[in-house]
């Protein structure tokens, strides 16, 4: 399992970092919220470990960034705000979980565990991205808890984005995995589905999801 944490203080950082690679993780270190944000989206990590205090960026921020860039793994967020408005606000803004300092290393160690096993499970059965959900089990979509109402289809090209997001695909490549079959250019079978899938998934809310990219596609991103 490959972690990332993005704290900026050189003790705390190197303490968490030297416990959890003696207990077998893989760990990055990013010490500034610009530096794990870029480290985050270009790496696949299995879950964030993220300071509320940065010194370019509240932490905060940085959950909500991660998480619209498409990052879908756990968020364990540290801190020494303790208030319950202060964790609530951490959990609104992406994170899955929240720690308060100071803390003993065995309690995070048992937190970050427990959120890999929670993760593993729900990668077999869901697809998240910014406010979509997608369970694949009841077949059922959702968007800011509002039940979508797909064809097959749909279903299934919207599963493809969001096994892609941030990901440029041209109609060739959704004609192939979505249909099937060889692309082709005088059919507007795929944009005509897009059509269809943007009006339920994007055109009933003030974010839109799914974009045309001009003489190319299309992409997942908000």
């Amino acid at each position: 399992m490959r972690l990332l944490i993005i704290e900026d203080q050189p003790n705390m950082a190197s303490f968490l970092q030297r416990g959890l690679k003696e207990n077998g993780f893989s760990v990055d270190l990013a010490q500034s919220a610009a530096a794990g944000e870029s480290m985050a989206y270009e790496n696949p990590y299995d879950l964030v470990i993220l300071d509320v205090m940065l010194p370019d960026k509240n932490g905060m921020d940085v959950a909500r960034t991660l998480r619209s860039e498409g990052f879908g793994g756990p968020i364990l967020m540290l801190t020494a705000l303790s208030r319950t408005k202060d964790k609530i606000s951490g959990l609104n803004a992406g994170a899955d979980d929240y720690l308060v300092k100071p803390f003993e290393f065995d309690e995070l160690l048992a937190r970050v565990r427990a959120l890999l096993r929670r993760n593993q499970v729900n990668a077999l059965t869901k697809l998240n991205f910014a406010d979509l959900e997608m369970d694949l089990v009841a077949r059922r979509v959702r968007r800011k808890d509002q039940d979508l109402t797909l064809t097959p289809k749909e279903f299934s090209l919207l599963e493809y984005f969001l096994r892609h997001p941030g990901k440029a695909i041209t109609r060739t490549e959704l004609s192939e995995h979505v249909w099937d079959m060889n692309y082709d250019p005088k059919s507007n079978v795929v944009d005509a589905y897009l059509s269809m899938l943007r009006k339920k998934v994007d055109e009933p809310f003030e974010t839109k999801l799914i974009h045309t990219l001009k003489g190319f596609g299309y992409v997942l991103r908000e």
